[in-house]
């Protein structure tokens, strides 16, 4: 098989057989042959929930203290002053009977969801398009609120959901390759964190089982969990 001479040097870099601290990966992730755009810089951790227990869903929110650095679309759904105040505290669209329909029709670019309370019921009919993305609102996420300035200020200032898929794995942003190594780390130490403090109280066992590390036309490396000493308090 032909690889391109991108790839061929990121193999230089890497070792696949080997398992790298969390500095050394962030590290060879920023040597990889530059691409034309911004990437963006992904974990993804496997835990040892039972996937079969409901109850053990691993879900919850953290704000990365450097943010996303992405640009993030908003759609707010709501009634009345909300939607005027919605759209003067930055967010992209907000509505109600149009947005359901765009939507409805295919339209998804856009990166969160806003709603406010009385709008849960009807945003129901969209939980088959807007669930399978982690665009649905909830109330745990502080995403279904009166108070639609303050979430979409979360929102922007880099607050993110995390959610374990039905094998036990959580896939998150974790900033962009742009950023400097520390903020990075620092990025990376805050999901682990609250991941840690997410773990149901009934799992069992190990609960944060591998971690790999990856951008988005970059090489994936196994991280060494145990010697992230950050998150050995709240992850047993």
């Amino acid at each position: 098989m032909h690889r391109s001479k991108r790839f061929r040097e990121i193999d230089k870099l890497v070792d696949m057989t080997k398992v790298y601290t969390l500095d050394q990966a962030i590290e060879i992730l920023k040597k990889c042959p530059p691409v034309k755009f911004d990437q963006s810089v992904e974990l993804s951790l496997k835990t040892g929930v039972d996937v079969q227990k409901s109850e053990q869903l691993v879900r919850g929110t953290v704000s990365l203290p450097n943010g996303t650095g992405k640009r993030i679309v908003i759609v707010v759904f709501a009634k009345g002053e909300k939607i005027k105040e919605a759209l003067n505290a930055g967010a992209d669209f907000a509505g109600n009977e149009e947005l359901f329909e765009k939507i409805k029709s295919g339209w998804l670019d856009f990166d969160a969801v806003i709603a406010t309370p009385d709008m849960m019921r009807d945003l129901g009919k969209l939980a088959k398009i807007l669930g399978p993305r982690g665009l649905m609102p909830t109330p745990k996420a502080g995403t279904v609120t009166a108070d639609v300035a303050k979430a979409i200020a979360e929102v922007k200032a880099g607050k993110i959901e995390f959610k374990s898929d039905k094998h036990g794995v959580i896939n998150s942003m974790a900033g962009k390759l742009s950023f400097a190594a520390p903020k990075l780390k620092e990025n990376i130490i805050a999901i682990l964190s609250a991941i840690a403090k997410a773990k149901p109280a009934n799992a069992k066992g190990v609960f944060m089982r591998s971690l790999a590390l990856s951008s988005t036309m970059g090489p994936g490396m196994k991280i060494d969990l145990q010697g992230i000493a950050e998150i050995q308090g709240a992850k047993e």
